[in-house]
Parts: C-alpha cells; structure tokens; sequence
C-alpha cells in the first residue's frame, strides 16, 4: 500500500486550486485596473481567501495522516519538504519583484513547511485526544494573544509563529498559530480508518480532471499566477495599440 495515491484526496486538491485560481484572477483583475475591490478588507473575499488556505492546509493534514499510515519514509518525506521550501522560496522572490514593499515572506507554503516539519518530527506520535487539544490551543492562542494587547512578538524575524497584535504588511501570511489547527484537523481525521477507506475508493469519472490537477499542486501553484497575470498584461498591452 505504500506509495498508493487516493484519487478522492488529489480531487480535493484539484477543487480546492480552481477556487484559487478563480480568486486570484479576480485580484489581478484589481491589480490592473480593471475592477474596484477591496480584498483586504471586504468580507467577500477575506473569508473566501480563509477557505481556500483552509481547503489546503486540511488536504495536506490528510495528506500525511495516510503517508504516516502508509509507512512513508522520513527520506521520502523530506524530499517532497525540499520541494515546498524551495516553492516557498521563489514565491518570495517573485512577489517582492511585483510587490517589494509587501512581498510574501510566510505564505501559504512558509508556513505548511514549517507545520508539516511539527508534525513529522514529533506531534504525530501524539495520541488523538492530545492533538486535538492542540487545535483547540492553537486557534484560540492568536486572538487571546491579542486581547493580552502586548507587541512583543510583531516583529517579521517572529511573526511568522502568529502571536501579533496586528496583521503585517504582506500579500500572504499564514502563519503557524492559528493555522497549524486546520493540518491537525486533517491529520486526525486521515487517522480514522473510515475516512481513509472514503479517499482510497475509486473516484467517479467526472473527477479525473480534478484528480489530474491536484496531483501536479505544488507545480500548479507556482505557474498560475504568472500566467495569470502575464496573460492580462498582454491582454491590455494589445487592447492599448492604436
């Protein structure tokens, strides 16, 4: 069983990177002009942008929930890590040559790879009960952290773990505290024999689509918002000629 892909579970992914792909061509849309919105403050997209980071966080619990289950290696496991720090990596650079004076330091992918290093290197061992205690924690922590009115820890060298007082400047910060509650979640729930039997089901037809996209997310990832926005700039640059 080692090694075996659950289609239902790349489907997830699949979904879960055209709901991203739709939001940020909606954004671009912005970034260019060509619509007024305001997705920093607008609950319309602010909570569609907590969904999306949650559709991913929660298929990457699930994710290592049936690796683990599977008896994945820790050499295979930090091969697919290198993969999504060296992704992190280049979102970084990308977005500071687009957006340097908000460029993304702890995104999406920053903080998945610091979460999935918490969950392979010890809180897997964990026994059900006490993990999701730690969910419990690790959402309630920024907002009590908050309430407590301190500014100790809103610096960017330690921000990254969540206790701010005030969301930094950045395109994408997701940082470990509250989100390490939504991996832990998936990684519970991989743990229970029904829900793995439910991902490893054959996947209907309509699926394989969704199924193909997901296995190739991290890749995804990285290219659709060039091409996304490289298309629309070469849309308007054509629109522009006289």
């Amino acid at each position: 069983m080692q090694g075996q892909r659950f289609e239902r579970l790349d489907a997830l992914r699949g979904l879960a990177m055209l709901w991203m792909t739709g939001f940020h061509f909606c954004f671009d849309l912005v970034h260019f002009g060509l619509w007024r919105q305001d997705f920093y403050r607008d609950p319309l997209w602010t909570w569609q942008r907590v969904a999306i980071v949650s559709s991913f966080l929660l298929c990457a619990g699930l994710g290592q929930g049936v690796a683990v289950a599977q008896g994945q290696s820790l050499t295979r496991f930090a091969r697919r890590w290198a993969q999504v720090a060296a992704a992190a990596l280049l979102v970084s650079v990308g977005s500071w040559w687009v957006f340097p004076q908000s460029y993304i330091y702890f995104g999406v992918l920053h903080g998945m790879a610091a979460m999935l290093l918490l969950l392979r290197l010890g809180l897997l061992r964990l026994p059900t009960p006490v993990l999701l205690a730690l969910a419990l924690a690790a959402l309630l922590a920024p907002p009590l952290w908050a309430a407590w009115g301190t500014t100790a820890l809103d610096g960017r060298g330690l921000n990254a773990l969540g206790l701010i007082s005030r969301k930094p400047v950045t395109e994408d910060y997701v940082p470990v505290l509250p989100w390490l509650s939504v991996l832990l979640l998936g990684f519970v729930l991989a743990r229970q024999g029904r829900v793995r039997a439910w991902l490893a089901a054959p996947l209907p037809r309509a699926g394989h689509a969704l199924a193909g996209l997901g296995r190739w997310s991290l890749s995804y990832y990285l290219l659709h918002q060039p091409l996304l926005m490289g298309l629309l700039w070469l849309v308007l640059q054509l629109g522009a000629r006289p």
